[in-house]
């Protein structure tokens, strides 16, 4: 019997690999820093962009260590201002004190990225309250000339990321006024997206609704209990009201592989405010974040804003490395290797298809089951009691998204006692089960579209 064949939309090789990050950090750095705001009104002089002791390398070095694999940089935010001196506008670091003027904090990311094996990414944002155009035809001439310049001269980009916060009240170089756009409509992302394409055509394009990953209609990071990695776009665009439901689950007969991006920052804000110094998220807050992010088949996007130094501030250098150290506690040793797995069927009763799949850390291995059988079972003898806090599993998603539903039993004194369901499970679900003591856990695949193909299986 040959392998099962896809099932709906499947991720691209770009999708994939972005999935495979599980965690990228936000940078959001600006003269919002320097005024103490979340949003610039875009009257802001760049005379005020002026870190003191910024070092880009203290950002991606203490991101590397913490298990990071990309940062994306808010190359402009809503006011304008930025962060490379672009031949387009006068309102850039170029105008600013720092370096004497000659400084570029696009290319330095870029390049220390690149030193400490990090990915890349830009955020652009659509809106400027700075430009005496937005809102006519010229203004996306000049959105897509900044595009040229940062796809062009900064390397690989592996994401590009632009969000829902378009039109509005601004400065819009002294109009002071409040200008509407139609979001669906007027910077023909169609186009402005291809022609980001023709520069680097593997870039992965995050907004509401994609085309290549969705917001998750929070900024909690909080993807939906039920998270199809699957939509259908047709009617959806950034800052389309009203779509957060269906961005937080997906759809399950959704025409397009788009998967959730869960965001949040470590602070309460986005940008650095001393005030906030105390309330950046613990260890502990941050371990929740990722169970409903990455444990919820998304990859999280934390953003870490650098404080006026252009250093991340201690505080959260202390909580980024304690929940690393906390990550590695909890999910370090995978107590089902070595035990014993078996399982309900087997297709074709072939090898390769097998529960030794489960566990051979392949990452084109699975366990399938034939074409029809939609319900399944996992047993994981353990050989001894131990405490088990989590049980994760992952579907094979090359070849799509199936499961609908499944349950976690444990062995209580020689009966099965359920401990925990769910319903999807995509790239990876981790599920909290208490923690109980038993020496058997028991994985109940209920209800799928298709034919079962479950990449591997981990018990904490």
């Amino acid at each position: 019997m040959d392998a099962p064949e896809a099932v709906g939309p499947v991720p691209s090789p770009e999708q994939l690999a972005w999935h495979e990050m599980e965690q990228n950090a936000f940078i959001h750095f600006t003269i919002n820093t320097f005024t103490d705001k979340e949003w610039g009104f875009g009257d802001e002089s760049p005379e005020l962009f002026d870190p003191s002791e910024l070092n880009v390398e203290q950002w991606v070095s203490v991101l590397k260590e913490t298990g990071f694999k990309g940062v994306i940089l808010t190359a402009k935010h809503h006011d304008g201002f930025s962060l490379w001196p672009s031949e387009y506008t006068e309102h850039d670091i170029a105008n600013s004190p720092y370096k004497n003027g000659k400084g570029d904090l696009v290319r330095e990311l870029s390049d220390a990225c690149k030193k400490y094996g990090l990915k890349f990414g830009i955020y652009l944002s659509p809106w400027d309250r700075n430009r005496a155009d937005y809102g006519t035809e010229s203004y996306i001439s000049y959105y897509r000339n900044q595009l040229r310049e940062l796809f062009t001269n900064y390397g690989d980009v592996f994401e590009m990321w632009f969000d829902g916060a378009n039109g509005g009240d601004g400065y819009y170089a002294g109009a002071n006024e409040t200008r509407r756009i139609d979001g669906s409509t007027y910077y023909d992302w169609p186009a402005t997206l291809d022609l980001v394409r023709s520069m680097q055509e593997g870039v992965i394009f995050f907004s509401d609704a994609g085309p290549g990953v969705r917001w998750g209609g929070n900024e909690r990071a909080e993807a939906g209990e039920t998270n199809w990695a699957t939509i259908t776009t047709d009617t959806l665009y950034a800052g389309k009201a009203g779509i957060e439901g269906i961005l937080n689950t997906g759809s399950e007969d959704g025409e397009s592989w788009v998967p959730l991006e869960a965001n949040t920052s470590i602070r309460p804000g986005w940008f650095y405010h001393e005030k906030e110094d105390s309330l950046v998220k613990t260890p502990e807050e941050l371990l929740d974040v990722y169970l409903t992010s990455v444990g919820r088949g998304s990859t999280l996007l934390l953003n870490i804003p650098p404080d006026r130094r252009g250093l991340f501030h201690e505080n959260d250098v202390e909580s980024l490395r304690a929940w690393s150290a906390l990550l590695e506690q909890e999910f370090g040793t995978d107590l089902a290797k070595g035990a014993d797995i078996t399982v309900s069927s087997t297709r074709g009763e072939r090898d390769e298809f097998s529960a030794a799949s489960l566990m051979d850390n392949n990452p084109e291995s699975y366990w399938a089951t034939d074409d029809g059988v939609t319900t399944g079972t996992i047993e994981i003898d353990l050989g001894k009691v131990e405490t088990v806090k989590y049980v994760m599993l992952q579907e094979y998603i090359k070849l799509g998204q199936r499961v609908r539903s499944f349950k976690v039993s444990v062995n209580k004194e020689g009966k099965w006692e359920k401990v925990a369901d769910a319903t999807t499970i995509g790239y990876k679900r981790i599920l909290e089960l208490g923690p109980v003591e038993t020496d058997k856990v028991r994985i109940e695949i209920t209800d799928s579209k298709a034919g079962l193909v479950i990449k591997s299986v981990s018990v904490f």
